[in-house]
């Protein structure tokens, strides 16, 4: 790979490990530290994956008009200046609550430039570009969260500092390094998803583009209850802090070391199509096996057979959406991918803190289960009518 990319790998490592110390952690801290219920909790992260959602559209268009080294300087500033008054105002329940929506926003303008740089730096690379920054990621979260475990296990408030600490570091890093990668960018490459969205075209295609983002959508909302609701279920039934926390340092360092097993399926089954229904019948199967979990063996055990579904599922989605998209318009159709799955995030921890609260958690698992039929049926038929309309064609 080229300099550049590894810059931008070792910068994401650095700012994913310092919010992985604290994002899996939201919800327990809310709950279980500030007492408040679990449909607050999700309010709040609702929020903050609101403000990520406006923060992408924001920085999207600002990597286009402006500098990509500025943008991501000034997102990252905002968030780094929020960890730290969290360091101090944490206990507060309004401070954290408009702080963690600040981080949101931060982040939201900082990760689109960050990918957008990605492919413009090393355009042969393909989807290499993009795989290095998920990669990144994933190593991030799995050091953070196996870290941040056993930190919050001895003080809650080590946990901010330390997240606060590592957004210093890539701040810092961003400051003194970025500013050559203005000049390495291709613009042509990039066009805004605002830009866009007023010149679609191709309306089966965009049709079965919101078709597809539904089962999308399902699977986002599903998914986040390991964030929410799990993760307080997990407290409620005495399994330790810490032991949580390695259950998503496991799927972190799963996703990077599974990647040989990711190839090997694609190899054998082609089709994304296919791709999204077995990842969907192992997400299933890792909410029937959680739903009996009582103790941390059996939540790893789920936890590893989510991390498989997850590997096949994510990739697929943004795939079949590329191949939708008609020319010139794949950058809004990514957009429309993205902004679905921060809306699935939003969603799902007050749909499950909801449920929770009024009923139970089993009652949640069942809900989850019969929801996750949707994806299947929207793989099914999104791209009927496309597929009707190249046969008249033709």
């Amino acid at each position: 790979m080229p300099k550049y990319i590894w810059l931008l790998v070792i910068a994401t490592t650095i700012n994913v490990t310092g919010g992985s110390f604290l994002w899996p952690l939201n919800t327990i801290y809310m709950h279980n530290e500030l007492g408040k219920s679990l449909a607050f909790a999700g309010l709040i992260l609702m929020f903050n994956q609101g403000a990520a959602i406006v923060g992408n559209l924001i920085g999207g268009a600002l990597f286009d008009r402006f500098s990509a080294y500025k943008t991501i300087l000034y997102g990252t500033g905002l968030a780094m200046a929020a960890t730290l008054v969290l360091v101090f105002t944490h206990d507060v329940i309004t401070a954290y609550a408009i702080l963690l929506v600040i981080i949101g926003f931060g982040n939201g303008i900082t990760w689109p430039v960050m990918f957008a740089m990605a492919g413009s730096l090393w355009p042969e690379g393909g989807r290499r570009s993009f795989n290095a920054i998920y990669v990144a990621q994933n190593l991030g979260v799995a050091l953070g969260a196996t870290i941040g475990g056993y930190v919050a296990s001895i003080s809650f408030d080590y946990i901010f500092i330390a997240n606060a600490s590592l957004f210093i570091v890539f701040f810092l890093i961003v400051l003194f390094t970025f500013k050559p990668l203005d000049n390495e960018r291709d613009r042509q490459m990039h066009t805004s998803v605002l830009e866009q969205s007023g010149k679609i075209r191709n309306k089966s295609a965009f049709a079965g583009l919101f078709i597809l983002c539904g089962g999308f959508l399902i699977a986002w909302i599903s998914y986040s209850q390991w964030q929410s609701t799990i993760a307080s279920h997990t407290q409620d039934i005495g399994i330790p802090l810490e032991q949580y926390s390695a259950l998503w340092a496991i799927n972190g360092f799963l996703i990077v070391l599974g990647q040989p097993l990711v190839k090997w399926v694609s190899n054998k089954v082609t089709s994304e199509k296919k791709h999204i229904y077995i990842g969907t019948v192992i997400f299933i199967a890792s909410f029937i096996i959680a739903m009996f979990a009582r103790d941390f063996t059996m939540f790893a055990v789920a936890m590893v057979i989510l991390t498989v579904g997850e590997m096949l599922f994510w990739p697929a989605i943004p795939s079949l959406a590329n191949s939708l998209a008609p020319k010139g318009r794949a950058g809004f159709y990514q957009g429309v991918v993205n902004s679905v799955g921060a809306a699935g995030r939003m969603i799902g921890p007050v749909f499950g803190g909801f449920i929770v609260d009024t009923f139970n958690i089993e009652l949640l698992f069942f809900v989850l289960l019969f929801l996750l039929i949707i994806p299947f049926i929207t793989t099914r038929f999104y791209d009927f009518k496309v597929n009707q309309e190249q046969q008249r064609t033709q």
